[in-house]
């Protein structure tokens, strides 16, 4: 008898102590970024049509040489532009767009304008807390000119640094995807 005692006092006592651990490992979780093989922008000038004015595939992470296409602009015509990410490497096409905007706050689209090239670029959308996200935007050409438009999507970046449109190292964060596009407006 007072061995079935001890033993229920023990099974008890172990329970107990079992119960209060405060070792528990507390579970991570992990948001894996998302592949981004395919880069899009559509561009529609005033009164026009939407065309795809660059497009940057690559779906192999560097492998081989990307698939890149590009259209010439007009000079002297506003456009309104539109971003759009993809995963062409799940089926079907995953959009990666969607998980930008629905991420605002930890995204935001980089519009860089190389020396020559005369346009100019305007954010229309943001995030929820005001600041730019670059998903839609404006674009103006000028005069005839040639010159490079990078794109660059960054992630986590500082977007108070970042307010201004100008990509730079106080901004930090990470970058989705970035291409630097050759571009003739004429």
């Amino acid at each position: 008898m007072k061995t079935i005692k001890l033993l229920s006092l023990s099974l008890v006592a172990t329970l107990l102590f079992s119960a209060c651990s405060d070792d528990d490992d507390v579970v991570e979780v992990i948001n894996e970024e998302e592949e981004i093989t395919t880069m899009n922008v559509y561009l529609t000038p005033e009164g026009g049509q939407e065309f795809e004015a660059f497009s940057l595939t690559n779906l192999d992470g560097g492998v081989t040489d990307p698939v890149v296409t590009t259209s010439t602009l007009d000079a002297n015509t506003s456009y309104t532009g539109r971003m759009e990410f993809l995963n062409e490497n799940e089926e079907p096409v995953e959009d990666i767009t969607e998980e930008v905007i629905e991420e605002d706050e930890e995204h935001q689209v980089f519009f860089i304008i190389g020396s020559g090239l005369d346009v100019s670029t305007e954010y229309l959308d943001s995030d929820a807390n005001g600041n730019p996200l670059g998903v839609e935007f404006s674009l103006e050409t000028g005069e005839t000119s040639i010159g490079n438009l990078t794109f660059a999507l960054i992630h986590e970046g500082d977007k108070e640094a970042g307010s201004d449109g100008i990509l730079d190292e106080s901004v930090g964060g990470e970058t989705d995807i970035q291409y630097t596009f050759d571009v003739t407006v004429e």
